[in-house]
């Protein structure tokens, strides 16, 4: 029991550190008007340390494994010869695709609730 309570503490500090990166990433090219791909560079490099030092844990559920796999395609990004543009625009598509999936799930409109004006017609 004490095992299992270990791994997942680390897999939740994992997932705490992969959504830091991710959105510290996310807020440097939202906020900047003139970045330069040095600058992203530097940006990854600066946050990628802190996911560094903690060891990647096996993650199981869709929306995690969906935001690990953003996670390595900003750190693919930095390895290739991308412009800044294309960075951002597949970034910021990749992370709206994301939050779309988990809202899914979590929000359905009332009018497609058959069951919400049940007793009140």
């Amino acid at each position: 029991m004490r095992e299992s309570k270990i791994e997942n503490s680390k897999r939740l500090r994992y997932i705490r550190l992969l959504g830091r990166f991710i959105n510290g990433i996310l807020s440097f090219l939202a906020k900047s008007d003139h970045a330069t791909k040095e600058q992203y560079d530097q940006k990854v490099d600066a946050n990628f340390r802190f996911l560094e030092k903690n060891e990647a844990v096996k993650l199981y559920k869709d929306e995690y494994t969906e935001l690990e796999a953003l996670g390595q395609k900003i750190l693919d990004f930095r390895a290739g010869e991308e412009t800044i543009e294309t960075i951002k625009e597949e970034l910021f598509y990749a992370q709206n695709q994301l939050e779309k999936r988990v809202n899914a799930r979590r929000y359905k409109k009332s009018k497609h609730d058959h069951h919400a004006k049940d007793g009140w017609d």
